[in-house]
């Protein structure tokens, strides 16, 4: 089983910047692709950015230019760098992982963290 521990979420001003961390911990599986998703309050989860094992990486609109996801080497963690951010940035940030064993693929999350935008 995969477990994904999320930290760098805050409360900052408009205009400022946040980097995200995801570590994934366990064995026996292979992480595939890595996301960030985000739901601010009475709002759908939506995702944000993912990136391929290989790095290729995709964005939502909103945050093209302003966010950067990231991989380490070993493809376990995953980071999010949010720069210029908008009161609209403000939501419950989590990390999401695919991953993949002999007995099939399977969807991990982070237990979320907070980013606060103040304008």
């Amino acid at each position: 089983q995969v477990q994904l521990v999320e930290s760098g979420g805050g409360l900052v001003q408009a205009g400022e910047s946040l980097r995200l961390s995801c570590a994934a911990s366990g064995s026996g599986f292979r992480i595939n692709a890595m996301a960030w998703y985000r739901q601010a309050p009475g709002k759908q989860r939506e995702l944000v950015a993912s990136i391929t094992r290989g790095g290729f990486a995709n964005y939502i609109e909103s945050v093209k230019g302003r966010f950067f996801i990231s991989r380490d080497n070993a493809g376990n963690t995953v980071y999010l760098q949010m720069n210029s951010l908008k009161p609209e940035d403000t939501a419950v940030y989590y990390c999401n992982a695919e991953t993949s064993n002999w007995q099939g693929t399977y969807d991990s999350w982070g237990q979320g963290t907070q980013v606060t935008v103040s304008s």
